[in-house]
């Protein structure tokens, strides 16, 4: 016996559902990608603000240091000796604590660098896991489709596919 005629529009389902599974492999991919760099941000952020709380919990000691020295020195008479050591290490912590500032100042600006890293990638990252799930719906109703010999399943899979594509693009150039 010879075999069935092929059904035309079943060529058309098997590009379509190629190109669905195309799209849906690298939006894994790239949300995978665009993920582990939210994670290696946030990551890298929370180490700048651990070192920058670290540099404020120095800071403040120093503070609280040339706070003792100012009362001291105001107990000194006006002509002794450790006058000028006190108001040479009240120079020196007075350095310090500038220092601390200045580091909490850099620390902070990298902090806010890597968080708007990460917000970047998780705007990224979104758009292609919701492609993912519309072209994996749309691939499954087309092999549906293709088994059955339902022209009409795989009809009701194309606007699933398409909105899956679109998320794909979205994930690129985020246009939504």
């Amino acid at each position: 016996m010879s075999e069935a005629t092929k059904e035309p529009w079943l060529n058309q389902l098997a590009l379509v559902t190629v190109i669905l599974a195309v799209c849906a492999t690298l939006s894994t991919f790239k949300g995978g990608g665009y993920s582990t760099k939210s994670l290696i941000n946030q990551q890298l952020a929370s180490d700048q603000w651990a070192y920058y709380q670290a540099k404020s919990t120095k800071q403040n000691l120093y503070e609280l240091q040339i706070g003792q020295l100012e009362l001291q020195l105001q107990t000194l008479p006006p002509n002794s000796p450790a006058l000028a050591a006190y108001t040479a290490k009240l120079g020196e912590y007075k350095g310090k604590v500038a220092h601390y500032d200045d580091d909490r100042k850099k620390a902070e600006q990298t902090a806010r660098a890597f968080e708007a890293e990460r917000d970047d990638a998780q705007k990224h990252g979104k758009p292609f896991g919701l492609a993912v799930i519309f072209l994996q719906v749309a691939i499954l109703m087309s092999s549906i489709a293709a088994l059955m010999k339902r022209r009409a399943i795989w009809l009701a899979a194309l606007p699933l596919g398409v909105v899956g594509v679109a998320y794909f693009f979205d994930g690129f150039w985020l246009f939504f």
